[in-house]
């Protein structure tokens, strides 16, 4: 969907990353960037799909701009070829970063009420009651010497890892 729309929209040449921008280098982003000539349009479907982060949407924005080039989001009508377009970006921009700090204030402020109501954040400490009858079991089993740690983990349907915490744990 979003190919034909920049190959309707007349893009000559389209970048593609293969791999989820989250978890890797962004080949292709860096690739587009390095070939950009000032003048150029960088066409985008929808700004989610170019920065990871507001931050990073801004700083790759920034960069665009800084080699003579503009973007163009087909999806939230933002061109900052135009001076318009410039202002609407930035507007969006602070409005987000705005919000952002303003979630930032509530969860703190709500965690420190919860605080001083004596309530405490966070998983809750040791094993639960299933768990640790499994570490018994374990440890029994373990100690029996009749199974071996595979066998132990498959007739329990626990990991192997789990199985040496819950052994650490009955040990402790």
């Amino acid at each position: 969907m979003q190919k034909d729309a920049l190959e309707k929209e007349g893009c000559k040449i389209i970048f593609e990353e293969k791999i989820s921008g989250g978890k890797s280098d962004r080949i292709e982003l860096r690739k587009m960037i390095d070939q950009l000539r000032e003048r150029d349009s960088v066409i985008i479907w929808k700004l989610d799909r170019l920065g990871r982060s507001l931050r990073d949407l801004v700083n790759l924005v920034s960069e665009i701009q800084g080699k003579g080039a503009g973007l163009k989001s087909l999806h939230d009508a933002i061109d900052t070829t135009t001076p318009q377009g410039k202002l609407t970006f930035h507007l969006f921009a602070a409005l987000a970063e705005f919000e952002r700090d303003i979630i930032s204030e509530r969860t703190k402020a709500g965690l420190e009420s919860a605080r001083a109501r004596g309530r405490k954040g966070g998983r809750p400490k040791g094993l639960s009651k299933e768990a640790k009858a499994k570490a018994i079991i374990v440890k029994s089993l373990y100690s029996q010497r009749q199974m071996s740690v595979t066998e132990i983990c498959k007739h329990l349907t626990i990991a192997r890892c789990t199985f040496y915490s819950y052994l650490r744990h009955e040990i402790s």
